[in-house]
């Protein structure tokens, strides 16, 4: 028995040669400091949720969003020979917030025990 569904082992190689293409390839500077922290997969694996985080505000991720958009096909055609799959899934990137979330709460915590 596979230890867990094909839909999460995709996303997680998908996660990895993204993560190395930033890391590596990628030369906008708009996206050169996101980091990937998790790729949600539909059922039918035909939708790839990639969810990047980066520090800065809101403009700044407003910006990270459309170099992404505007970097999808050179991503597609750079990672799809890596994941062997018969058809390259559809990338959406969403902001992930639990990071500035978390961030935040443990901004309000350290005030209170310092206080």
């Amino acid at each position: 028995m596979k230890p867990y569904p094909r839909g999460e082992r995709v996303g997680v190689a998908i996660q990895v040669a993204l993560s190395e293409l930033l890391s590596r390839k990628i030369e906008d500077p708009r996206i050169s400091m996101a980091t990937i922290s998790s790729v949600d997969m539909t059922p039918d694996l035909k939708v790839a949720y990639v969810y990047f985080t980066l520090f800065g505000d809101q403009e700044k991720v407003k910006e990270a969003i459309k170099g992404f958009e505007s970097s999808c096909g050179y991503i597609k055609k750079n990672i799809a020979p890596k994941l062997g799959l018969r058809y390259m899934p559809q990338l959406k990137f969403i902001h992930d917030k639990s990071f500035d979330q978390g961030s935040r709460i443990d901004a309000l915590l350290n005030s209170v025990i310092h206080n």
